[in-house]
């Protein structure tokens, strides 16, 4: 997971995303205090955690069997003509 961007006219370890502390929420993989620099988990520890479970299948969003596009799909692909 690549950190967020920082502000170049910051100063300061939480402006340049250097671990200080988010009051905002806890991390959601260990419910520590999150990191600007990880946010919204506290570690890299805590993103990699969440990175594997989004690509191992952990995660799933549910699809809605009444999408119009879906039904636009069964015709095979678009040619461009």
């Amino acid at each position: 997971m690549v950190p967020i961007a920082h502000n170049d006219n910051a100063s300061g370890p939480d402006q340049l995303g250097g671990g200080g502390a988010d009051d905002s929420k806890p991390c959601p993989i260990c419910r520590k205090a999150s990191t600007l620099r990880w946010r919204p988990f506290c570690s890299k520890r805590c993103a990699d955690i969440d990175l594997n479970r989004w690509l191992s299948g952990g995660y799933v969003i549910p699809a809605r069997d009444d999408d119009p596009l879906d039904d636009e799909g069964d015709e095979g692909p678009a040619t461009g003509r």
